[in-house]
């Protein structure tokens, strides 16, 4: 809890003529969030942390406009150091047990040595150390062993002799590192071999954990690599990259759990081929033969969904001389990509059997290669690289403009590919929302075509700055060879052209995917509490794998599974037979294993957490599996402009609006009946799956560098009942709409599902945000704008099974716990979502708790390989190294 983050501004603007008027107030807010505190449960209140000042040195004790009396404290500590002792000792006054973290310095100055000599001489020495390191990886190592020198000196001989304080390095990375797995694995690898906490920095917008979520409950690369660190228990183990300490280079993470017979690798930061070497592979956890699943996690955009990580291949290779290798760039893998981090996960082999790759052909090409033709085109960059991490990483680190009103601008891309049919096609493009020429419509329209034909209208996505990168989607149909693919500002005819101002990165093409085809989650590689059996006469299950998870009554195994779209899919469980189990999705039960083995279900666009629960004599799982939809699920739309309006609420026309209209209008003081009421059937009484397609338009006056994008929330009543509070996130324009899905219980037959809004009160309950900040609107008043509402029942038995009922709800859902969809993150990193925010040892396992330890990273692995080639060592036996668990947070 940041104290100074009351003030707007930044550097904070704390009033006052005098520096005694300012220290008065800043004690004044000091006091008020003291006071709430109070409220907190202790239970609750033993986990939080407060840091008095953020910056000090750039902010209220420093030279600038807005500083106590225009001295740095670098310069002359003295003002700075009294008001750390006064606010320190009021702090452990009123609460003796928080802690208190500090001095939150913007890099690790000189001057801390003395701030660290003074608080021990004042006794006022904070219980965990904070500073910022947005510049590069290696800045932490570097950082972190010259604080353990100061430590250990200033301590010698004080009570304090031999005492190691935490470290929470609160702010890391910037925006050239944010978002690209292959750059935040670099920073992880710092974080691990220094063994302290960290936190990623809030540079954009509030509410997408640092982002990492995107749109409503999905996820781009770096959320799934950050769940891929979470799974990681057990121990650390030596890791030995081919550049220690080279920032921008291949680095990684390695973990060793014995128990659970797993080890778990991630690598990235560079390109091109690398044997990774497993050495010391201990015989008794692994045995003579081990299976090596390797998955990619891609880049997707700052704002840009992510699937799943996509698994490379599954090799059975025998460990000789306590090492096995695998290779990329050989026969069985692909060369590594420096945007993406690569997971890799050693298990015994048991019964398993070698796996192909669920790659489909894939190909990227850049624009600023692309052939252009027309007026107003521009080759943009270098954008973020190493020298300029300020700026948002671009693939290639160029881009180029001139798609935009008035232009007639073409740009082909010769692209070849090698079979006919149906491709992905992703068009990596952004336009900045607040921007003149994109303010009228929204999202920039321009006209695809292959080989000068099959013409289609994309609309390129919104961000809230420029350089956030996106990905509109389409798919074309293609002969096997070469073809120009071309977008254009004008269409074929001449009679439409493009509204609005976009720029374009790159495209990339991807073989389709078979309609009936399966993601397959491996039970042995999921978050599970049971047990892994390898033995393969135990199995007893048809389909091959490494081995199988046993559930006893009330263990559980956790799945992090990819929806496609807000929509029915199968879901499936391989088990022993007489399995005894519950299947949870998002929080609902779905389906009883002794009933059926297989439900139609409704998945969020994005992010599924998926719970098989042990029961009874409990269950043995292989395997989980999601396939497409068998059309079980009744499905029924609403549109808004036909549904019931009261008060100011109104039918609005939008463009991209299904049928160009809308419903607007839901806000007001409170007790206002300005609503939006649907009148909807449901065939049975339960939790149905309710889609609402909205627009949230909400963004508030920056006063820095965050662009202030808020979510707006809901108040959602069903047949006249108490209202529920649902928050939808900022899509950067009315005309730009995503969807979301609530899980609302409905009465058989006829319902009705009101929207309403107001704005929510402060802490006190009392009063608003316009009381603290006249005229500023903090807090949305308003509903999302609504477009259509589609209802469904939330699971069903499947097609092809023929046992009983799925499990029966409860109806207590946990309401949107990923990835991130609230607003409210007013600090640096996880402060309202915990994780990925929440960094290296901070709470992510989502109960609220930190389950901190410590531990040592020894490097005393294999010498790198020379030349081009990259190789990573891993000493797995032998360690005794406990490492920090991770998991990660809810929304």
């Amino acid at each position: 809890m940041r104290i100074t983050d009351w003030y707007r501004g930044f550097p904070y603007q704390w009033p006052g003529d005098t520096p005694a008027e300012k220290l008065a107030d800043y004690r004044s807010v000091l006091d008020a969030q003291l006071a709430m505190i109070a409220e907190v449960p202790a239970d609750q209140r033993e986990h939080l942390v407060i840091e008095p000042f953020n910056e000090p040195e750039g902010n209220m004790f420093g030279t600038g406009e807005w500083s106590l009396n225009g001295t740095s404290w670098l310069d002359d500590p003295d003002d700075y150091f009294a008001a750390w002792d006064s606010t320190y000792k009021r702090i452990k006054e009123v609460f003796p047990d928080i802690r208190i973290a500090g001095p939150g310095t913007s890099l690790l100055f000189n001057q801390v040595q003395g701030f660290l000599t003074h608080t021990v001489e004042a006794d006022t020495v904070p219980d965990i150390i904070t500073w910022h390191e947005l510049t590069h990886p290696q800045a932490i190592r570097d950082s972190v062993a010259k604080f353990r020198g100061w430590e250990k000196d200033v301590f010698a001989g004080t009570s304090y002799d031999g005492t190691v304080l935490p470290i929470n390095v609160n702010e890391y990375a910037f925006n050239y590192h944010t978002s690209v797995p292959g750059q935040m694995i670099q920073w992880i690898s710092a974080i691990e071999d220094s063994k302290v906490d960290a936190m990623i920095a809030f540079w954009n917008i509030n509410g997408n954990l640092s982002d990492s979520a995107v749109q409503s409950n999905r996820a781009n690369g770096q959320w799934w690599l950050y769940n891929a660190y979470a799974q990681m228990t057990g121990h650390t183990v030596s890791l030995t990259p081919p550049s220690p300490g080279e920032n921008y280079t291949l680095q990684g993470v390695s973990s060793l759990d014995e128990e659970k017979r797993t080890s778990r690798t991630i690598i990235g930061g560079a390109s091109g081929n690398a044997p990774v070497d497993f050495v010391n592979v201990p015989r008794d956890v692994f045995g003579d033969t081990v299976r090596v699943a390797v998955r990619q996690i891609p880049w997707t955009g700052q704002l840009g969904d992510s699937a799943q990580p996509t698994l490379l291949g599954e090799q059975i290779l025998s460990v000789r001389d306590g090492k096995v290798t695998i290779d990329f760039g050989g026969d069985q893998l692909p060369k590594l990509i420096e945007s993406s981090a690569y997971e890799i996960i050693v298990t015994p082999a048991g019964n398993a059997e070698a796996r192909a790759s669920d790659a489909r052909w894939h190909a990227s090409y850049e624009a600023e290669d692309a052939a252009h033709s027309g007026s107003g085109y521009s080759r943009n960059g270098p954008e973020g690289s190493p020298s300029n991490v300020g700026n948002f990483y671009t693939s290639g680190g160029y881009d180029v403009g001139g798609l935009r009103t008035g232009s007639d601008v073409k740009l082909d891309f010769t692209v070849e590919v090698p079979d006919d049919g149906a491709y992905d096609l992703s068009v990596f493009a952004n336009s900045q929302n607040t921007y003149e020429l994109v303010k009228e419509q929204g999202p920039t329209n321009v006209f695809l075509t292959v080989d000068g034909a099959a013409e289609q209208e994309l609309y390129l996505p919104l961000g809230y700055k420029w350089l956030v990168w996106d990905h509109t989607d389409t798919v074309v149909e293609l002969t096997k060879g070469t073809h120009t693919i071309s977008l254009s500002a004008k269409s074929l005819d001449g009679s439409k052209s493009t509204v609005g101002d976009a720029i374009v990165d790159r495209i990339t093409l991807t073989r389709a995917a078979d309609p009936d085809a399966e993601a397959v989650y491996e039970a042995e590689l999921s978050d599970y509490t049971g047990s892994l059996s390898v033995d393969p006469a135990a199995a007893k299950v048809a389909a091959p794998g490494a081995g199988t998870v046993t559930l006893s009554h009330g263990e559980t195994a956790t799945f992090w599974v990819y929806g496609e779209a807000d929509a029915e899919a199968t879901v499936a469980v391989d088990a022993v037979e007489g399995a005894a189990g519950n299947v949870l999705v998002n929080g609902y039960s779905v389906l009883s294993l002794d009933k059926a083995m297989s439900a139609a279900v409704h998945l969020q666009g994005g992010v599924n957490k998926i719970t098989v629960v042990g029961e009874g004599a409990g269950a043995v799982i292989d395997r989980l599996r999601i396939g497409a939809s068998q059309e079980v699920l009744t499905t029924t739309e609403y549109q808004a402009e036909d549904a019931a309006t009261s008060g100011d609420a109104a039918v609005v026309d939008l463009t991209l609006a299904e049928g160009k209209q809308a419903v607007g209008g839901i806000v007001g003081e409170p007790g206002n009946e300005n609503t939006l009421t649907f009148t909807v059937s449901a065939a049975e009484a339960g939790p149905h799956a309710v889609v609402v397609r909205f627009s949230n338009p909400e963004q508030i006056p920056a006063t820095h560098y965050n662009p202030n994008p808020m979510a707006r929330h809901a108040d959602i009543s069903v047949n006249g009942g108490e209202a529920s509070s649902f928050l939808f996130v900022p899509t950067f324009h009315e005309n730009n709409f995503w969807e979301r899905t609530l899980t609302l219980d409905l009465e058989e037959g006829e319902n009705t599902i009101t929207f309403s809004a107001e704005e929510e009160p402060n802490f006190d309950g009392e009063t608003y945000a316009e009381d603290n900040w006249p005229g500023i609107p903090l807090r949305a008043d308003h509903s999302p704008i609504i477009d259509r509402i589609t209802v469904s029942q939330l699971a069903a038995l499947a097609a092809d099974d023929d046992g009983g009922e799925p499990g029966e709800g409860d109806g207590a859902g946990d309401d949107g716990d990923v990835p991130g969809t609230g607003d409210g993150d007013d600090g640096a990193g996880g402060s309202d979502g915990s994780a990925p925010g929440g960094g290296s040892q901070s709470d992510q396992n989502g109960d609220g708790t930190s389950d901190n330890a410590s531990g040592t990273l020894p490097f005393t692995g294999a010498d790198a390989l020379a030349g081009i080639l990259v190789a990573i060592a891993l000493i797995l036996g032998g360690v005794t190294t406990v490492l920090v668990r991770r998991r990660m947070g809810k929304r």
